[in-house]
């Protein structure tokens, strides 16, 4: 046990069949370890028998019981009970030796081989004569163990036994006085075994003695107790010793036969014969010191009477060790790949070395036989380390194979060997890379959450664990909120996902940097830069304001065709196409005289009021977005036609002071514009007085000249749209008529009209053109003709199509642009 513990660096003690979790001590702070550390260094514990009764908790370096132990299983043979435990570090490599003391339990009780014992006992044995006993069996130690013997009271019997070593090796019946088989021929005792233990636990036998007066001396040897020895892996025939008896009768009574005593267990019978007649004992089975180191023989001595009478003594037989077991060599931990700049003494394997035999014959020393970067260093007591010796260079050997060989100090010495082989690895010198600092992704708002929006991709040129790349995002916050709430990133692949539905008209762009790690020991990162533009899509209907909301409009009845009436306005939260508005009128009748621009929303006078028109007009206006789906948004408008000379501007939303607009901008931004507007809109109002004047002077004079129906059927605004269609569903057989009228103030030139078109396409007054009839589609006249009629820009014109020929009644017209950007009418 001294030896053990000088060899260890700790000594524990705990008591046998402790249960699983039974707290054994705190092995990382009595080694002065750093708790914090222990579980990344990857502390493990290694048994020499590989059974693992003990366990170490990483989180609180607490070593605990894992399985329970039984000391009379695993230490049948020994006084002390030590298991020795190996406890290993990794990163750098370290090695501790604790050894672990099983302390016995009293846990058996004492138990005899038989419960009654027959003995024959002849009369003529004098006082103080000594019969042999079975003692009792238990295989708990020290004071666990039997410590005393008691027998029932008796005149004529008492117990006596001897302690050798701290143990009860013999226990006799002594006969206190003469036996008188005449008064007496049977005693019945009771024996009783005692061990010390807390609590005490005992066993009994019952002794049944037979009173017998026939032979009356009875062989004795010449000494109770022999000593000797015998070579482990003896041949069969050796002889062990030579017993002698003598007995004191003569005749057959003074014939002696050797047996051995029913306490000798079948296993010592099976290596070792006796001799009956001649008391040889000799070797028949395997002698083993590693299995049985001492064998206890028990011998009777038994003469021919007729009552016979038997001696007793004890054998002890000492096997004597030889170099019979080679060494056991066994690696409890082996870095692999050595790491190309491991400075020297660096740990790269613990071998383990183990031999059976004892004295010289078990001690092992372990050496390198040929020239290497590496030794082999002592650590403890069976246990070597072998380390760096010299600069490791990958590129000149990357690969190296290590022979190790224990040797023991027998006679002949007996060795083993084991080949390690150690790869080189490369240090991590490189760090990932992507293909391009900088990307750009754009991802469609109202995206579903979760959704796959992009793939990282770095690589490394490094190779094993520091090629190993994971990917994160950077933390950064948009307005205050962390970006990880947005986007996220699989660490093992890449792959960006969005964690929410992004919606444009809140957040349009925000950028994010995406780090590539590798996993090197001493990690490697680049980054790359991903700007993330959301796109739009149509989710946002237009919005009229509140403003142009079942409101009153007041107009004159005097007005004239292309009178300003009102505007509506909607807004769109979306942007580009998606924002683009077109307003109309839900269910558009030929019989109101107003017309709406579908670019801005204003409504203006068609056609001058007649007295069959109505008073009030409701007018849905629709405001249609250009996404995909369409989405749209209406508003009811009330026209008022007064009389002339009433006030008309009262309930006009657009001489209203928005109030509310004022608050949603900048003031100052709003006083601004309001400036600028107000003489942009007293130059345009006194531009267009003068010109209406001119224009009113200009008609009158033509009323003069040429007869001009008054009944017009109103304007139609130019757009930007490449293609419209006007249809007419009227079926009274009257002339084709093309009626075109200016949509603003601009006076037109005083120019004569001429025929512009094919099949004598006639311009019979400054602002009409006669069609002539036909059934198949034709080009009917190009807009730059009908611009020479009207003597007008095409951006100022407006065109009024009424189909009352009577052989296409129904059918449509439509003007498109052509190549060269001029415009025709084409009938369809």
């Amino acid at each position: 046990m001294s030896w053990d513990v000088v060899l260890s660096q700790l000594h524990y003690i705990i008591p046998e069949e402790s249960k699983h979790g039974t707290f054994v001590g705190r092995i990382a702070q009595d080694l002065g370890l750093d708790i914090g550390e222990i579980n990344s260094r990857m502390l493990h514990i290694v048994s020499r028998d590989e059974k693992e009764y003990f366990q170490v908790n990483l989180q609180n370096g607490i070593l605990f019981v894992k399985e329970t132990i039984d000391r009379e299983v695993q230490c049948p043979n020994t006084p002390f009970c030590i298991i020795p435990l190996q406890v290993i570090v990794d990163k750098p490599v370290q090695m501790y030796r604790v050894d672990v003391e099983i302390e016995d339990k009293n846990d058996n009780s004492p138990i005899f081989s038989s419960s009654v014992t027959n003995l024959v006992i002849s009369e003529v044995r004098p006082a103080g004569s000594r019969f042999p006993l079975e003692g009792a069996a238990d295989p708990d130690l020290g004071t666990n163990s039997i410590t005393n013997y008691e027998l029932s009271a008796s005149d004529y019997f008492a117990l006596d036994f001897q302690k050798y070593m701290n143990q009860i090796r013999s226990l006799e019946l002594v006969l206190k006085k003469s036996l008188d088989r005449e008064m007496q021929s049977i005693y019945n005792l009771t024996l009783t075994a005692y061990d010390g233990g807390k609590p005490r636990l005992s066993g009994k036998t019952y002794i049944v003695v037979n009173v017998e007066d026939l032979n009356d001396n009875a062989p004795f040897f010449n000494q109770p107790f022999y000593q000797c020895s015998v070579t482990e892996n003896a041949l069969k025939g050796t002889l062990v010793i030579k017993l002698n008896a003598t007995d004191l009768d003569e005749g057959k009574n003074g014939e002696i036969t050797y047996l051995y005593s029913k306490m000798v267990k079948e296993d010592v019978r099976s290596i070792f014969s006796l001799n009956k007649h001649t008391g040889e004992i000799r070797v028949i089975g395997e002698v083993d010191f590693e299995t049985i180191n001492m064998y206890e023989i028990q011998i009777d001595a038994v003469d021919n009477g007729d009552h016979p009478m038997i001696g007793h003594c004890k054998v002890l037989v000492t096997v004597v060790d030889i170099n019979d077991n080679p060494p056991e060599m066994k690696v409890t931990s082996l870095l692999v790949p050595v790491p190309e700049d491991s400075p020297q003494g660096t740990t790269v394997a613990i071998i383990s070395v183990h031999d059976k035999d004892s004295g010289s014959n078990g001690k092992v020393a372990c050496y390198i036989p040929e020239l290497s970067p590496f030794k082999i260093n002592p650590a403890f007591s069976g246990d070597f380390s072998l380390t760096v010796n010299s600069k490791l260079d990958r590129e000149t050997k990357p690969k190296h194979e290590i022979v190790v060989i224990a040797r023991d100090e027998g006679s002949p010495p007996l060795s083993t060997s084991k080949t390690f082989i150690f790869d080189v690895s490369d240090v991590n010198d490189n760090a990932p890379s992507f293909h391009q600092p900088v990307d750009t992704i754009f991802i469609r708002e109202n995206n579903p959450p979760g959704s796959h929006v992009y793939t990282a991709l770095a690589s490394d040129p490094d190779v094993g664990q520091n090629s190993f790349i994971s990917y994160s995002i950077s933390d950064s916050s948009i307005d205050s909120i962390p970006i990880s709430s947005y986007i996220s990133i699989n660490p093992e692949n890449g792959k960006v996902f969005a964690l929410v539905s992004f919606d444009r008209e809140q957040l349009t762009y925000f950028q994010c940097h995406i780090i590539a790690t590798d996993a090197g020991l001493h990690p490697l990162n680049s980054s790359l830069i991903l700007n993330v533009f959301i796109e739009d899509i149509n989710d946002n209907a237009p919005s009229f304001s509140p403003l142009f909301t079942d409101v009153m409009i007041k107009t004159s009845k005097m007005a004239q065709p292309g009178h300003f009436v009102t505007q509506v306005r909607a807004v769109d939260l979306d942007s580009g196409y998606n924002a683009w508005i077109t307003y109309s009128f839900k269910d558009p009748s030929t019989k109101i005289p107003f017309v709406i621009s579908h670019q801005n929303g204003e409504i203006s006078l068609k056609r001058s009021f007649v007295d069959l028109d109505n008073e009030d007009y409701r007018l849905i206006v629709m405001a249609q977005d250009h996404g995909e789906p369409v989405m749209t948004a209406v508003t009811q408008i009330i026209i008022s036609v007064v009389e002339a000379g009433e006030d008309i501007l009262a309930d006009n939303p657009q001489t209203k002071n928005y109030s509310d607009d004022l608050f949603d901008g900048n003031i100052y931004l709003v006083v601004a514009i309001c400036i600028i507007s107000s003489i942009f809109l007293i130059t345009l109002i006194t531009f267009s007085i003068l010109k209406w004047q001119k224009y009113r002077d200009e008609v009158n004079e033509l009323k003069e000249n040429y007869k001009i129906c008054s009944n017009t059927g109103g304007s139609w605004m130019y757009s930007q749209h490449t293609q419209y269609q006007i249809s007419s569903n009227s079926f009274q057989p009257k002339s084709d008529l093309i009626v075109f009228t200016p949509n603003n103030s601009q006076t037109p030139n005083n120019e004569a009209v001429t025929a512009v078109a094919e099949e004598n396409l006639l311009c019979r007054s400054h602002h009409f053109l006669e069609l002539p009839r036909f059934s198949h589609m034709k080009t009917l006249a190009s807009i730059g003709e009908i611009q020479k009629c009207s003597g007008r820009p095409l951006t100022s014109m407006g065109f009024v199509i009424r189909n009352e020929h009577p052989n296409i009644a129904g059918s449509s017209f439509r003007i498109t642009r052509t190549r060269t950007f001029w415009c025709s009418l084409i009938f369809s």
